[in-house]
């Protein structure tokens, strides 16, 4: 696994958009004032030329164009380290833009993002052994103040933090898009809550890789499925894998494993961190999202983590994709640390 040089004081950030872009209320606020941030902290900071557009469909611009940003910036010397505008719906477009082989014998760059931005961030690792981090998208860098997740993301972007503990609460719905407030930092209102199946706690280690279920099911199968060679790479490791979901309801993420297992991902598997899925709620007749990831990975006999600080309803714990951790929880405490080999 390639790791990347990590920011440097006075170095380069750069914003790319290759989902959303950050072109309406509130991101257009938030984009500024972290830009802001950063630049107050003695950081350059350098903009893609999608950042701020909405010309494409539920995107940034074009898939060919959005392809060509990722080219530019991963390839290009116009940035030490790459932060994404945004989330978003079909990231997935972009990918026969993408100059994978090109990108594979360059010199790595850190990319950070979440969501949506699993299309680079479960891809690097497995196509090109480069690691990423899924975490945080602009956005959050734009609020005020900090969430200590927030800082924890740029302190692991910096080289200055490798090892999280999570947060004591979480927000069950935002207050940046009322209108009064577009800089509003998170509405921590839920108590952290950690589920480990069927035991009092859990300990084990091996190489990372996830990200959000939405996507990675709709990788399965494709010509950028690598997954099956990533992990006959690291099954002396053995793989974590992290997992956390957006838009599907129950049944959705049932079916999503479902596929995932069939496609024989979970090979060499040594535990599973489950995160909040956004549809934390969702009911159907008694079934509930936390058995429909017990059912399907209950089978491998390794530890499953639920409700941890990982995903849509922030906080979130930076992960190193494609990074080596140890994992250590008990009771409600859940400890990671993320170790570059």
């Amino acid at each position: 696994m390639k790791y990347p040089e990590f920011l440097r004081d006075g170095g380069r950030i750069g914003f790319i958009a290759p989902s959303f872009g950050c072109s309406t209320y509130p991101y257009n606020e938030r984009f500024n004032n972290a830009l802001k941030h950063f630049n107050a902290l003695g950081y350059k900071t350098v903009e893609g030329p999608n950042a701020r557009l909405n010309a494409g469909i539920g995107k940034s611009n074009t898939p060919m164009a959005c392809g060509a940003e990722i080219n530019e910036f991963f390839l290009g010397d116009h940035s030490d380290v790459i932060i994404s505008c945004g989330g978003g719906e079909l990231m997935c477009e972009d990918l026969a833009y993408v100059d994978f082989a090109g990108i594979m014998k360059a010199a790595p760059k850190w990319y950070t993002g979440y969501s949506d931005n699993t299309n680079l961030t479960f891809l690097l690792p497995t196509i090109c052994d480069i690691a990423a981090i899924y975490g945080p998208c602009v956005s959050d860098f734009g609020m005020e103040p900090w969430h200590k997740s927030v800082q924890d993301t740029f302190d692991l972007l910096c080289g200055k933090k490798r090892s999280f503990t999570n947060y004591d609460g979480w927000e069950k719905e935002g207050l940046e898009h009322d209108g009064d407030n577009p800089l509003a930092a998170y509405n921590i209102t839920e108590p952290y809550s950690q589920r480990i199946y069927k035991a009092d706690e859990a300990h084990f280690e091996g190489r990372l890789i996830g990200g959000c279920l939405d996507c990675l099911a709709n990788l399965v199968g494709t010509r950028f499925d690598m997954v099956p060679a990533f992990n006959e790479r690291y099954k002396d490791d053995g793989i974590i894998w992290f997992l956390e979901s957006c838009d599907l309801n129950v049944m959705s993420m049932r079916r999503a494993l479902w596929n995932l297992d069939e496609a024989g991902w979970f090979e060499h598997v040594k535990g599973f961190l489950i995160g909040r899925p956004l549809m934390h709620d969702d009911d159907f007749d008694g079934f509930k999202p936390y058995d429909a990831y017990t059912g399907i990975l209950s089978k491998y006999n390794v530890p499953i983590i639920y409700d941890i600080d990982l995903g849509h309803l922030s906080p979130m714990i930076p992960m190193v994709s494609g990074g080596y951790a140890k994992v250590d929880a008990s009771g409600n405490t859940f400890n990671i640390e993320m170790i570059l080999r």
